[in-house]
């Protein structure tokens, strides 16, 4: 009996969830039910994900880093990963700002349901408000004093402070360069060992993975329900515009900026690229965090796509942690969006800000759940746009967080792709035969 692959598990899981979600909100069956008893097992799953995803980022950095032989080849990777992330930034949010200028959904939002959907979720407006307040109070350099951990091993213990955690494992790459091979090599040797353990414990895991992913979008829409399923789907419909325009702009991101990129840089085939990173798409669908779903990026990038573990462990990594296009495109669409909605219109030099400030704040953007929702207050303050308008947007945010991080991490393996290509670390032969034998 031939063997079920991965990605079709995951994508049974997900239908089942989604069934039984609606089944759950259409029979009234008691919402606790989910919450108490299957919900747990999709926080499980995602909890074991978070649970190796820092030691994965220290071990495969360390081993990336030192691998490459030298410091000249570490500055060349390091300078055209950095390039390319921030060129697809800026891509993903014009694009986001050409959709939402022409297609004005803010627009088509009746003023009744505006007002509604303000006084509903102004207390979660204000939450984000409170923590972006912080973040603004700042010094200007205070992201770069954040980079530097005081403490590495506190900074292990924060999912969020992954940037620290790569900043020490690239420091420590390159002191393993440069001090005698003979002293270096025990270190290298624990740190790759640890990584082949990190890869085998994501397979455990990716075994629950279904079932996790069906726990998952289950109690997601039971809660997206809450106690009036009906007046819930009222206010998705009202926002069926804005939701549009975000979708369009991300899938014009996935189905043509990422096809194009890869025309101009590789020899490979975009569908076989997709096929591969299908399990490690749907999986960045389910937990909606481009961290938690890195381990399974990395297995998919190098062992279906065939990029050595020298790129891929340098640039994956860091994408998950600077690089999120899929957000920037949000913050784009939704500003513009809020704009529309309260009537302020936008000029050109302010758009042009939404750019700049989209871009630095997916650069400092933690890879986990409504991460971006908290840089929007940010966007929103450059431009003068009342942050309470963010009241608007959170009825959709859940749903919308999960398709943009599908495109934080297609973009983070395209841009790994394009490194390998011009490294020369990506054999044409290689990739299609592995991509031809790998389950369909």
């Amino acid at each position: 009996m031939k063997k079920i692959p991965l990605h079709t598990k995951i994508i049974i899981g997900l239908i089942l969830g989604l069934l039984f979600g609606i089944a759950s909100i259409q029979f009234g069956w008691d919402a606790s039910f989910t919450t108490d008893y299957i919900k747990p097992f999709g926080t499980i799953f995602v909890n074991s994900l978070k649970m190796i995803a820092v030691p994965l980022v220290l071990a495969s950095l360390i081993v990336g880093v030192a691998n490459l032989g030298d410091i000249s080849k570490l500055s060349r990777i390091g300078g055209k990963t950095i390039f390319i992330y921030l060129i697809t930034t800026v891509i993903a949010i014009t694009i986001g700002l050409v959709a939402v200028n022409v297609l004005q959904p803010g627009k088509k939002l009746p003023a009744e349901t505006r007002d509604q959907l303000l006084a509903l979720y102004t207390i979660n407006a204000e939450k984000s408000s409170d923590i972006a307040e912080d973040l603004k109070t700042r010094s200007p350099l205070q992201p770069i004093v954040d980079i530097i951990p005081e403490n590495f091993f506190a900074a292990t213990t924060d999912n969020s402070a992954m940037l620290q955690v790569v900043f020490f494992a690239i420091i420590a790459g390159i002191a393993l360069l440069q001090i005698p091979k003979e002293k270096g090599a025990s270190v290298i040797s624990f740190f790759d060992g640890l990584n082949d353990v990190i890869i085998k414990i994501v397979e455990y895991i990716m075994i629950f993975a279904p079932y996790g992913v069906f726990a998952l979008i289950a109690s997601l829409l039971v809660e997206i329900a809450g106690d009036n399923p009906d007046k819930a789907f009222e206010l998705l419909y009202a926002l069926l515009w804005y939701t549009l325009t975000v979708v369009i702009g991300l899938a014009s991101m996935v189905l043509i900026i990422y096809p194009a990129i890869f025309k101009l840089f590789t020899k490979i085939k975009y569908r076989d690229f997709f096929i591969g990173m299908r399990p490690a798409q749907l999986l960045a669908f389910s937990t909606s965090s481009s961290s938690a779903t890195l381990p399974v990026t990395m297995k998919q990038v190098e062992e279906e796509l065939g990029v050595s573990e020298e790129v891929s462990s340098f640039v994956l990594p860091l994408g998950a942690t600077i690089n999120m296009d899929g957000t920037s495109l949000y913050q784009a669409v939704a500003a513009v969006f809020i704009a529309q909605a309260l009537g302020l219109g936008l000029s050109i030099g302010a758009q042009l800000m939404i750019v700049l400030t989209a871009t630095l704040a997916s650069i400092g953007s933690a890879g986990v759940p409504g991460a971006g929702m908290v840089m929007l207050v940010i966007v929103l303050e450059s431009i003068g746009i009342p942050t309470a308008g963010i009241a608007l947007i959170v009825a959709p945010d859940r749903i919308l967080d999960m398709c943009r991080t599908v495109v934080n991490v297609t973009g983070d393996a395209t841009v790994t792709m394009v490194v390998a290509s011009t490294e020369g670390e990506l054999p044409d032969g290689l990739i299609r035969k592995t991509i031809v034998t790998a389950p369909a």
